[in-house]
């Protein structure tokens, strides 16, 4: 059964209602909730996140890289395991860019499906 979730980042929709998401746009947007939140600026949730904001200003390196495919792949799965399996992440960066890319598969329907977070 696949639920609708409010849109993020939040947002109002052309309507003027409050914008929402479901399916993949959702799983989507809850990817990036949990990569882009760093750890403690939840009030009520300080373990939510994996800090990746906190890495970029480290030496670009293969350590780093590894490093944090292992930080956000251990967050979404303690995050979004009951709604995603998690296939691979990769982390690059380039010219000033970190680019993740998640790969995963929707426990609901045994998809398979990608999300691409540049910052």
């Amino acid at each position: 059964m696949d639920t609708t979730g409010f849109a993020f980042p939040f947002q109002i929709d052309a309507v003027g209602q409050v914008a929402t998401f479901s399916g993949d746009a959702k799983i989507g947007a809850k990817i990036a909730q949990v990569v882009l939140t760093a750890p403690g600026e939840r009030v009520n949730l300080p373990e939510f996140g994996c800090g990746l904001r906190d890495l970029v200003f480290d030496p670009n390196n293969d350590i780093l890289a590894a490093a944090t495919e292992f930080a956000i792949t251990r967050a979404l799965q303690r995050w979004m395991g009951g709604e995603i399996l998690v296939d691979s992440v990769n982390v690059a960066s380039s010219e000033g860019e970190v680019v993740v890319q998640v790969v995963y598969v929707r426990r609901d329907q045994l998809e398979r499906g990608k999300v691409k977070i540049v910052f």
